[in-house]
């Protein structure tokens, strides 16, 4: 049916991660860092920049989740005549039955044969092959300075906030004192606790370690 086609087709896909890259960035605008102080005093260069870098991103995710990555069909396998390849005739593929230049290979989830085929990418729900291939190396480059700009931009949040400095000495104390195998009350008072107040610093009667 048709709702079957839409999502069979990597519509769910692109739509999912399409939504998700500008949530995030939605996140990142909405919350107290480095692009909202920017913001607010009228310095947009940033902001805009980072916007731009996203936009360009999901841009080329889009060009080569789309386009096609060098299929072979049946009237344009690009073959010539063996006898002036001076090469046996390539062999034919036998799901699609077209024949297959050197370096092909049929795609089981795109049911197709693609040129020069590095792999099938899912997060696209399309192959990366020989239109396609410095696109994609494209791709990553542009998403991987979106991710590495975006979790800066995240940390700036954590660090004007500084509610997790508070929430790190707490909970990394507690598990300081699980190892020791002792308590706040008795770290804090062992000087005025009978069964602890002639144990050395560094001696816990609870301790079963060797």
């Amino acid at each position: 049916n048709m709702l079957r086609s839409v999502f069979g087709s990597g519509f769910a896909v692109r739509t999912a991660h399409v939504v998700l890259t500008w949530l995030i960035t939605l996140i990142l605008f909405l919350h107290d860092t480095e692009l909202r102080r920017q913001e607010q005093p009228g310095q947009p260069g940033q902001p805009v920049l980072f916007v731009l870098l996203v936009l360009v991103s999901v841009l080329l995710y889009l060009a080569v989740s789309l386009m096609d990555p060098g299929f072979i069909l049946a009237e344009d396998a690009g073959l010539q005549d063996p006898a002036q390849r001076r090469v046996p005739a390539p062999p034919a593929c036998a799901h699609c039955l077209v024949q297959q230049p050197m370096r092909s290979k049929h795609c089981q989830a795109c049911r197709r044969c693609v040129r020069r085929y590095d792999h099938h990418c899912p997060w696209m729900e399309n192959c990366v092959g020989e239109r396609s291939h410095r696109w994609f190396m494209l791709y990553l480059l542009v998403q991987l300075l979106v991710l590495l700009w975006g979790l800066h931009i995240a940390s700036t949040g954590f660090q004007a906030g500084g509610a997790w400095r508070p929430w790190l000495r707490a909970n990394g104390s507690h598990l300081y004192l699980i190892s020791l195998n002792t308590t706040t009350w008795e770290f804090m008072c062992r000087h005025r606790i009978s069964y602890l107040r002639h144990c050395g610093a560094d001696q816990n009667p609870f301790d079963r370690a060797p």
